[in-house]
């Protein structure tokens, strides 16, 4: 099975459901990617339309990974992003794991709920060896969440960036 016939399913924690990404989805992620918030410390700039939003949505459904928007349970709102980029099968399977979460929702432990069942599939559906995770160098919250998950710190920065890894256990 490669990359792109691999089937990602929904997930669900007990306040979150994830789900892959569609176009259907476009409203939602042009209210969430126009926040400026929100793309502070990625490498996109704030939605500017509704079609920045589609191209957001399209180039995840092309990647070799995938896109989960993370809804709440509560009220069924769009409160963030996650999933994998850059999927390398092989000898060594890897990929990069990103997340965002709208401001409104910091500070719940929603995004260390989310991406524990996502860590897991990657392990142990997509078979990957170790998870990646850049982190610029001021984004405190996500490095506290990366730490909190065990993610370890490579000595080198990086592009200004600071690049941690998850190996799996086996």
């Amino acid at each position: 099975m490669t990359a792109y016939d691999f089937v990602f399913p929904e997930l669900e924690t007990e306040r979150l459901r994830l789900s892959i990404l569609t176009l259907d989805d476009s409203e939602a992620i042009y209210k969430h990617f126009s926040d400026e918030n929100v793309t502070r410390f990625m490498d996109i700039n704030p939605c500017k339309d509704l079609n920045e939003a589609k191209e957001i949505i399209q180039y995840h459904i092309d990647d070799k990974g995938c896109r989960w928007g993370i809804f709440s349970k509560k009220d069924h709102r769009l409160v963030g992003t996650c999933g994998f980029h850059c999927w390398i099968q092989g000898e060594q399977p890897k990929a990069e794991i990103g997340f965002d979460l709208a401001k409104e929702y910091w500070g719940m432990g929603l995004m260390q709920e989310a991406l524990l069942p996502v860590i897991a599939f990657g392990f142990e559906q997509m078979g990957l060896s170790i998870i990646e995770a850049t982190v610029e160098q001021q984004n405190e919250k996500s490095i506290q969440l990366l730490n909190r998950l065990h993610f370890e710190k490579e000595a080198e920065l990086r592009d200004g960036l600071f690049y941690y890894y998850l190996n799996r256990t086996i």
